[in-house]
């Protein structure tokens, strides 16, 4: 039971955001549990006192470094955020009592990828974020 007195279903949960920097820190220091070419997954146990322990958390690292438009970023971002629902939608059980933090490792090419919120753009990513995460559910 969570604090507020709601009852934790998984089968209606919406992922958390991590937003304070020592929930990000915890995250990180975790093991990485999945690997794509942009992508990493980062993963802790939710013991840490830093988190409710009835709730799944997301954090996301969307670098400067590898998008350097701001809208390339929340693209991204909305992106992995759209994913990770989905997916703990269908399939609950890798999300509970656990926080993740999806980090973008590398940036997408902007020789093929020109416009920073195209179709195109937003296909490889979720198409790369959905591999990610099915790594979780085997």
């Amino acid at each position: 039971m969570a604090a507020s007195g709601i009852v934790f279903n998984p089968s209606h949960s919406t992922l958390q955001r991590i937003v304070a920097k020592a929930q990000f820190s915890a995250v990180m220091q975790g093991q990485i549990v999945a690997r794509t070419p942009h992508f990493a997954l980062h993963q802790v146990a939710l013991t840490v006192p830093l988190f409710n322990l009835a709730e799944p958390y997301l954090g996301v690292l969307v670098p400067k470094r590898w998008a350097k438009r701001a809208v390339t970023r929340n693209t991204i971002k909305r992106q992995i955020y759209a994913v990770s629902t989905d997916m703990s939608k269908q399939n609950p059980s890798p999300f509970q009592a656990v926080a993740y933090v999806v980090r973008l490792k590398s940036g997408f090419d902007r020789a093929e990828f020109i416009s920073a919120t195209s179709d195109k753009l937003k296909a490889a990513v979720r198409s790369e974020l959905q591999q990610l995460f099915k790594t979780l559910v085997v």
